[in-house]
């Protein structure tokens, strides 16, 4: 209860609810798909599992899609998944929160595992040439 987290101490401490909730805002701010992009959901191999693509066109000319990959597992277990995303073949997903960049994707299903209530937000880049 607020005896215990007040507003003070969530400020001092950056692992608190208040800071996950900011950094979360943050990332929707540099991200326009988040609030102006389609919504296309993707079939996930797993149904506890629940896939979407958030895509909005960048306004600078010549410039790739803005292109969001959510993945949600509302499971309390960690769980596998397989999401086709061979349209998007060579392009690298990068978690949003730490910036981690993962294998670029291929013809293949991409295989993900989540923590149970675990999530990812990625962008999904295209490298440079």
């Amino acid at each position: 209860g607020y005896q215990v987290t007040n507003v003070e101490a969530s400020m001092s401490s950056p692992s608190s609810l208040l800071h996950w909730t900011r950094r979360m805002i943050e990332i929707r701010k540099q991200n326009p798909a988040f609030g102006l992009g389609s919504y296309t959901e993707l079939p996930s191999s797993n149904p506890a599992v629940l896939a979407f693509l958030r895509e909005a066109p960048l306004a600078e000319e010549g410039g790739d899609d803005d292109l969001v990959l959510c993945v949600h597992n509302f499971s309390r277990f960690a769980q596998p998944t397989e999401l086709d995303l061979s349209r998007f073949g060579g392009r690298h997903p990068v978690e949003l929160f730490g910036g981690v960049r993962f294998p670029a994707i291929g013809e293949l299903p991409y295989l993900l595992t989540l923590a149970g209530h675990g999530f990812y937000w990625f962008r999904l880049r295209q490298d440079a040439v």
